[in-house]
Formats: C-alpha cells, sequence, structure tokens
C-alpha cells in the first residue's frame, strides 16, 4: 500500500520561510558604476548537484526583469547551475520553480555600492514522481528547438513534444528538422523530445499531431479546407501516431471522435493559463451557470470528458502548457504516465493509451485501486457487485480544498485531507452493481483558474458490456447539430468538404442513443 505524504502548502515555504539575503559583487570601473554583478549558484539540496531552474526576477516596483541571453518567455527565464546578474543598484525579489516537485524558493537582494558576494541557493525536493515510476511529460510545447534540453531539465520534464509545423506561420526560430536530421532527441537523464510535432488550430479547434514520421501538409488549410478529418486519415495511414484533442470545447470534438481517429483528450491544456485569464477562444461553450465564471472554461473542459466516458468510450486524458503560444512555463499542465523504473519514448507512450496517467497542474498524485494503476479494467459476471479500494500518496506545493472522488460523472464523495491522513492514505471504498467508471481529483482552492489533478478513470464492467449513457450521447449528438448550423454560411465548396464528416457524426452519436443501456 501507498503510504501517504505530507500536504505542502504554499505557506509552508513562504516569502519570509526562505528569503535568502544576498548583496552584491560590484564592477569597480566607471563603466559599471551604476550596475552591480551577483552570482548565484543553484543546486539540488539532496544530491548538492548542480540543477537547471526556472526564475522570476521583480525589481522595487515588483515589475519582472528581463535578463539577456537565457531562454525568457514573459515573466520567468530558465537557467544552467550558474547565473550572473549584471543589474541597476537597487532592491531585487525573486521566484525560483524546478516543477511541481520541488519547493519554491523565494528569496531577495540588494545590489549596493562597494558589496561583493555570491549566494549558493539549494532546490529542496519534496515528492518524487519518478522514484514510484510516474515519468513526466507536456503535450503541448511551442519553444525554439536549441533550448528544449535546458527548459525540460528546469521545468524536471522527460517526455516532451515540440509543435514545429502548422496551419498558421511559427515564429522564425521554430522550424521543422531538415530532411535526413533527427526527429527524436533522447537526451540528457533519459529525456526525450520529438521535434516532430504538428498542430491544426481554427475554428472547428484544435488537433495536436504527434510521433508521425512524416509531417502532414497543414500550410495547405484555408478554413475549414481540407477538413481535419483529412489529416486524422493521412495521420492514420502513416501508423506511428498519436493525435490528440488539444481543447476539449473544440466545435468539431464529436466529429474527430466518431471517426475513431483520435487518441487522446488534453483536459488540461492551453486553456489553462497559470497566471491572467486566457482570450476568448472559438468553441462549445458550457450552459450551466457553474461554467459561468474564472474557472468555468476549465470545468467545462472536465465536464465534456466524464461526458465521453459516460458512452462508454476509454480516451485517456492528456495535458500541454502550451507553452509558447501563451506565457505558460514548459510543464505547467503536465502529465505522468506509469512506466516503471526504466524510461523509453514508447513505452511511455504505450503506458498513456492504456491509461496509465494522472494529469496536474499543481498537485501530485500517486494513485492505487485494488492494486491497480488508471487504465484498468474491473470485470465481474451479471449481478454480481464489485468493490474498489482507493490507496493514494500525494504530495501538494498549495492548499488542496478536499479530494474527490468521481463516479459515472457524478461526485460521490468529498475527503478533506486530514481525513485521507488520519486513514493512512485510503479513501473511502467504492461500490459497483453495473458497469461504470471512476476517477479521483485533488481540487485546490484557486479562484483565477482551475488547478488541480485527475487520475485517468478506471473501469468497471459488470456484466462484461460498459454502460452508454443515453443523456451523454444525446449531448453530443445536440452538439453536432449545433456545429452543423453554424456551417450554413460556408462557402458552398468547403460546405461540400465537411459535411459527410458532420453527417457521418450525426449517424454515429444517433447509434449509442439507441444503444443506450441507462438514462
Amino acid at each position: 500500500m501507498l503510504l501517504p505524504m505530507s500536504a505542502y502548502r504554499f505557506s509552508d515555504f513562504g516569502r519570509h520561510a526562505s528569503a535568502i539575503a544576498v548583496s552584491l559583487c560590484l564592477a569597480c570601473s566607471a563603466a559599471f558604476a551604476q550596475k552591480g554583478q551577483l552570482e548565484i549558484n543553484v543546486v539540488d539540496r539532496d544530491t548538492m548537484a548542480p540543477v537547471a531552474v526556472r526564475m522570476k526576477l521583480m525589481n522595487e516596483k515588483l515589475k519582472p526583469v528581463k535578463v539577456p541571453k537565457v531562454p525568457y518567455l514573459g515573466d520567468h527565464f530558465v537557467f544552467e547551475s550558474k547565473l550572473v546578474l549584471e543589474l541597476p543598484l537597487g532592491n531585487y525579489t525573486f521566484e525560483m520553480e524546478r516543477g511541481p516537485e520541488y519547493k519554491v524558493r523565494y528569496g531577495s537582494f540588494q545590489l549596493e555600492r562597494d558589496a561583493a558576494d555570491n549566494k549558493q541557493v539549494d532546490m529542496p525536493r519534496f515528492f518524487d514522481m519518478k522514484k514510484a515510476g510516474w515519468w513526466s511529460g507536456d503535450l503541448h510545447v511551442q519553444r525554439e528547438a536549441r533550448h528544449i534540453d535546458l527548459l525540460m531539465r528546469a521545468e524536471d520534464l522527460y517526455v516532451c513534444p515540440v509543435v514545429t509545423y502548422a496551419n498558421e506561420k511559427l515564429p522564425p526560430p521554430i522550424l521543422p528538422p531538415a530532411a535526413g536530421e533527427k526527429t527524436l532527441l533522447n537526451l540528457e537523464s533519459r529525456r526525450f523530445a520529438n521535434l516532430l510535432t504538428g498542430r491544426d488550430r481554427r475554428e472547428s479547434g484544435e488537433l495536436l499531431f504527434l510521433n508521425l514520421a512524416q509531417p502532414l501538409e497543414l500550410a495547405s488549410i484555408s478554413g475549414e479546407s481540407p477538413p481535419a478529418g483529412t489529416f486524422l486519415k493521412l495521420a492514420r495511414e502513416q501508423g506511428t501516431g498519436h493525435v490528440d484533442i488539444a481543447r476539449p470545447s473544440s466545435w468539431d470534438l464529436p466529429v474527430w471522435i466518431a471517426s475513431g481517429l483520435v487518441q487522446s483528450v488534453e483536459v488540461f491544456g492551453d486553456h489553462l493559463w497559470r497566471d491572467g485569464k486566457p482570450p476568448e477562444m472559438p468553441g462549445k461553450k458550457g450552459e450551466s451557470i457553474r461554467f459561468n465564471n474564472a474557472t468555468g472554461p476549465g470545468r467545462f473542459g472536465l465536464d465534456v470528458y466524464y461526458q465521453l466516458l459516460n458512452c462508454g468510450l476509454r480516451l485517456p486524458p492528456s495535458a500541454g502548457s502550451g507553452s509558447g503560444l501563451n506565457n505558460n512555463p514548459v510543464g505547467y499542465n503536465r502529465m505522468y504516465v506509469h512506466c516503471g523504473e526504466e524510461l523509453t519514448y514508447e513505452k511511455w507512450f504505450e503506458n498513456f493509451r492504456r491509461g496509465r496517467v494522472v494529469v496536474t497542474n499543481g498537485p501530485l498524485l500517486q494513485p492505487l485501486v485494488n492494486g491497480e494503476y488508471p487504465g484498468h479494467v474491473f470485470q465481474a459476471d451479471e449481478g454480481k457487485t464489485v468493490e474498489l479500494s482507493i490507496a493514494l500518496n500525494l504530495g501538494t506545493r498549495e492548499k488542496i480544498e478536499y479530494l474527490e472522488i468521481v463516479q459515472d460523472g457524478k461526485s460521490v464523495m468529498e475527503v478533506r485531507l486530514d481525513e485521507w491522513a488520519q486513514n493512512n492514505g485510503q479513501l473511502p471504498p467504492v461500490l459497483f452493481t453495473k458497469s461504470g467508471w471512476l476517477l479521483v481529483r485533488a481540487v485546490t482552492e484557486n479562484p483565477t483558474t482551475l488547478r488541480g489533478a485527475i487520475t485517468a478513470p478506471y473501469y468497471v464492467e459488470i456484466g462484461y458490456e460498459p454502460t452508454i449513457s443515453k443523456k451523454s450521447a444525446q449531448f453530443f449528438y445536440d452538439w453536432v447539430v449545433e456545429r452543423a448550423m453554424r456551417l450554413k454560411d460556408l462557402p458552398a465548396d468547403q460546405r461540400e468538404e465537411v459535411m459527410p464528416w458532420h453527417r457521418q457524426a450525426r449517424d454515429y452519436w444517433q447509434k449509442l442513443i439507441d444503444k443506450a443501456n441507462t438514462e
């Protein structure tokens, strides 16, 4: 049984608790009379080995300071173990991170005339997913290839497909590998970066094409022509690919699902930003009042995923930061796949498709249900009852409001952390008298964005048949009809191309409605 780990809260290592006082090493020449130089060295606290980190540096006015000659995005930058800062005199504060398994280090320093110093900062790891066989990845990164190795190490990330071609022009430094160049890089410490990932982003939604041997001709896209289904078929013909729905609110999500040509749904994707509110994106909107707030897009994405599961479908959840497309750090939205002690790129994707996944942008979960990892199917004869016992190991840097057990799309139990700890990491058992599914969700108190974590589903088959919800199948049928109505103003040639896919989807969801065995 997994033993629980203490829940780490943001305040446990807050600004005062771990502030690092440093002073300047001032260059004495007249040319640098108004500037100072400060050297910072960063190591892992346990091993004392130099490590790469991400840093946010702010001046006296709490404005981010841009540091030259390091990969910079939004308000943060990354560097490898040692950094020499040349800055105007004054007071500075910083935040230093190394992915969600390390505590955040907060510090301050003052650059003064005629002072000299350097400082070592140690990064304390508080949770080790890899030690338990869970390996991190981010499916949606759009950063320069020359920086990927450093970015991955600074975020403690092991698998990173990188978008290098799309149906819109990418910034000049982002290019796919030339013919004959390696597309899959085996980096230091068993880290893997695939430099041939495609992105189709338009009114119909957003798809990621991963692990293909050859890029697709996405640059040929004009409006809805060719339809995304054309590229789905081409990806399937290559036989090596993985297609990820990068936004669960995509207008054509039920069309792509009906095609049977997609492998995962990004429930924690670039619609979830670490800081600030994302711009309005095209797509289906949640109609319930609970979706009409800052966390609404994230909650709606989860609801869409739950409804897919209620239709008897078994697509694993995925996660991607969208870093470079937005200002999220690489790995902000990330996923962990259980691969055991040894990691290969092929094994990571194989177990991902099997559903051995947790996705997160905060808390860290290591679940076992009746001794099994996520994606497992528990089977029983008709008339039998299946009882599932949930063991959960977790770590977090921020306050978790509660742990939620979701059964067949409904929250059936909310467990506070003190209850979980008192039960030695066990959650209350869950009973199934008919087929269904179950997952565990960690819910945080962040009011500005959906922050938390979910396990991939566990499935139950009683009588060896899945349960199909008529209500959920109708939800997607109505979605297809609504989308088709929005296409009526398309140019005739484009409408002729896309409508066969929508008619196929309409028939697919109607058949599920007819086949449904529960409301």
